[in-house]
């Protein structure tokens, strides 16, 4: 292992004076090669902690880039950063925090191509992804090589975090095998997600990648801590191995990356069925034609508070199915929601319900803000 610089012991002496750490852990910090699938919310805590801890090589996966709204939560990111390559921004911000570390950027999306190509030069992967495709994709990945995953998921007030060593307990697909169906569970973007609490659940899995690195503690495998932050209390779920698990089993039927194409909150649960989209423009036009259409925005109350379409009916999609009673059947509708996929979703009940002529607003509310009135509040 490469000894400590003098610069280095002065850095770290607060982990070199205990004993669970010393001179000989902070070596293996350095020694130590970490990807972090994702830099955005749970990204910046675990890479700054990570930096900040001394890892020796910090592997950034993503491809996106700075947006305004990121910046309520993504604490590695400032106002001047929006439009940069996140993976720019947060190697100069890394660095920054700690030269001593060698951030190596990825800036592509984790496809079953490169899943294997990437992850085979680090040690340990922590997941700080926001969707399922690549959840399932890097835990996969992960237990064909061999390497320990650290686990982190959020949404609205509550958390979770887990440690997937197929080596040593069960992987991700022993608790979940498959992904949710679509519309099972919202997305972050849906949903939302207070901005304090990538914080708590990222910094939680920087501490079980130091553990993992240092060997010391118990390391979440086996066990989901759950968070709940309007309560502020957390429970302990054990985790079993699944001997019929499609990776890590028995007998598993995955033996390859494979992508994840289907899952919540995308794609439709028959792709052979899309629903027919109206455009803003199309929509406007009709509307101040004879015989417009209706307008159903499915949105949630506090949503509409930010923005509405006058005139539009206004049902959240959970109680859609119990208020359909009042659409009348004899007139065209367009459904919207903020960008699409809650009135695809929407779409898919009404067509299944007898309606015949029910079109989706391409873009939703936003689109509509956007190309036809501006004066209406735009939100991400």
């Amino acid at each position: 292992m490469n000894p400590l610089s003098q610069e280095e012991v002065t850095r770290y002496s607060r982990h070199l004076v205990m004993p669970e750490v010393g001179m000989e852990g902070q070596a293996k910090l350095k020694a130590a090669r970490v990807l972090c699938v994702g830099a955005g919310g749970l990204g910046s805590p675990i890479g700054l902690y990570l930096a900040a801890a001394g890892v020796g090589t910090l592997g950034l996966v993503d491809d996106d880039t700075v947006s305004l709204s990121n910046l309520q939560r993504q604490v590695l990111y400032a106002t001047g950063d929006v439009d940069r390559s996140k993976g720019e921004a947060a190697a100069g911000r890394l660095e920054g925090v700690n030269p001593h570390v060698n951030v190596v950027v990825h800036p592509v999306r984790l496809v079953a191509d490169n899943v294997m190509d990437i992850i085979g030069g680090y040690d340990l992967v922590v997941d700080g992804s926001d969707n399922f495709p690549t959840r399932y994709l890097v835990n996969d990945a992960c237990v064909l090589a061999g390497i320990p995953l650290v686990h982190g998921s959020v949404l609205r007030f509550d958390g979770q975090v887990s440690v997937f060593d197929a080596r040593k307990g069960p992987c991700y697909r022993c608790l979940f095998p498959e992904p949710p169906p679509p519309g099972a569970v919202p997305s972050c973007a849906e949903g939302g997600v207070l901005g304090v609490l990538p914080g708590i659940i990222g910094s939680l899995q920087a501490l079980e990648a130091i553990k993992l690195i240092l060997g010391q503690g118990q390391p979440l495998v086996g066990r989901l801590l759950l968070f709940d932050g309007l309560g502020s209390g957390l429970r302990e779920l054990r985790i079993g191995r699944d001997p019929k698990c499609p990776v890590c089993g028995v007998s598993p039927r995955i033996t390859a990356p494979v992508d994840t194409v289907a899952f919540c909150g995308d794609a439709p649960a028959d792709a052979e069925v899309r629903a027919p989209s109206m455009s803003p423009e199309d929509l406007y036009d009709a509307r101040v034609g004879a015989g417009p259409p209706g307008v159903l925005d499915v949105r949630n109350p506090h949503e509409l508070e930010i923005a509405r379409l006058d005139g539009a009916l206004e049902i959240p999609l959970p109680e859609l199915p119990l208020r359909l009673d009042e659409l009348p059947r004899d007139r065209a509708w367009v459904v919207t929601c903020h960008k699409g996929a809650r009135a695809e979703r929407a779409w898919r009940l009404l067509h299944e319900a007898g309606f015949e002529r029910v079109w989706v607003l391409e873009g939703g509310i936003d689109a509509w803000a956007e190309r036809i009135d501006p004066s209406l509040r735009r939100y991400a």
